[in-house]
């Protein structure tokens, strides 16, 4: 999956009897990050880490499951894997249902059963507060909802920038919160990408509760050359929330799309990829830095020296 902004493929596209996962025990935190990371690369289904003392990683099947767990073995000490089958009881709904809407800057992102009332008061004065921007967003699996770090980030870069009048294109757009919000701040242009069907029908799905929003979403795979796309050639903005070996690996390709004066909005990687990442995109300058724990978010813009 190339451009992937989640850890995986929504729920209701899919009917099976179990899901074949991994239950991960780890003691530290920054593990469990570091791990999520890494298996991002293994055709995850889901992510559920709202266990005590444990993330239970979900598979499409049992085959990315089971080399998963080996790479695992191979990368990391310490953890304790063990290989389970989780009957399909709705779980994902369910393990979504207590997920309430969270505030970045200006943008509240809000899923269906938990909208912000106009007209919110700072409850110690009394006094009445900006009216945040909503954006609803249906939760489904693995794809971003604003409650991971770097979906935050990438929405806080995107307040950063003045997108008034702007061509803006969304790599991996998952839910299409991104592109959503870019719309929503102004864009004249934003088109969302993924090479995913399900991430594009997720994205539609949230299309219908922002109805406000004007936002073209496709099917492509940038790999792959599609003369029939109704993409521009070049974007004011591109924003690419994926991982650092994703980024790294598309690195010509998303600074072809900006092209010589457009602006980068970078996500999905950690500290410790962030070096790497800057050398993928050398010659381009870092003009706004966000971090949020590990993980790391970059606006980068064209060299005018």
């Amino acid at each position: 999956m190339p451009f992937d902004e989640g850890s995986g493929h929504p729920e209701q596209s899919r009917r099976v009897s179990a899901w074949p996962a991994l239950e991960v025990h780890q003691a530290e935190p920054r593990i469990s990050d570091l791990i999520q990371a890494f298996l991002l690369d293994f055709g995850i289904a889901a992510i559920d880490d709202t266990l005590p003392d444990l993330s239970r990683v979900f598979f499409h099947d049992a085959g990315d499951r089971d080399r998963a767990a080996d790479a695992l073995r191979d990368q990391f000490t310490g953890i304790n894997i063990r290989a389970v089958d989780v009957p399909d009881e709705d779980w994902a709904a369910r393990s979504q249902a207590g997920l309430k809407a969270i505030r970045v800057g200006g943008i509240v992102v809000a899923p269906p059963w938990d909208v912000p009332l106009p007209g919110i008061r700072d409850p110690g004065s009394g006094i009445r507060n900006r009216e945040p921007m909503v954006i609803v967003i249906q939760p489904s699996m693995g794809f971003g909802t604003g409650h991971h770090a770097t979906t935050r980030l990438c929405l806080a870069a995107l307040q950063h920038l003045d997108l008034h009048g702007l061509r803006v294109v969304d790599i991996g757009t998952g839910s299409g919160v991104l592109a959503i919000a870019a719309s929503r701040l102004g864009a004249a242009t934003v088109v969302a990408i993924d090479d995913d069907p399900d991430a594009v029908a997720a994205a539609r799905d949230n299309l219908t509760l922002n109805p406000d929003t004007q936002v073209t979403i496709e099917l492509i795979d940038l790999r792959i050359p599609n003369p029939e796309s109704r993409i521009p050639d070049h974007f004011d903005v591109v924003v690419a929330n994926l991982t650092g070996g994703l980024l790294i690996a598309a690195a010509a390709r998303l600074a072809s799309l900006a092209g010589p004066s457009g602006r980068l909005v970078l996500g999905g990687f950690m500290d410790d990829e962030e070096s790497g990442v800057l050398r993928a995109f050398s010659g381009l300058d870092v003009t706004w830095r966000g971090q949020e724990d590990e993980w790391v978010c970059l606006e980068l813009s064209p060299n005018r020296k």
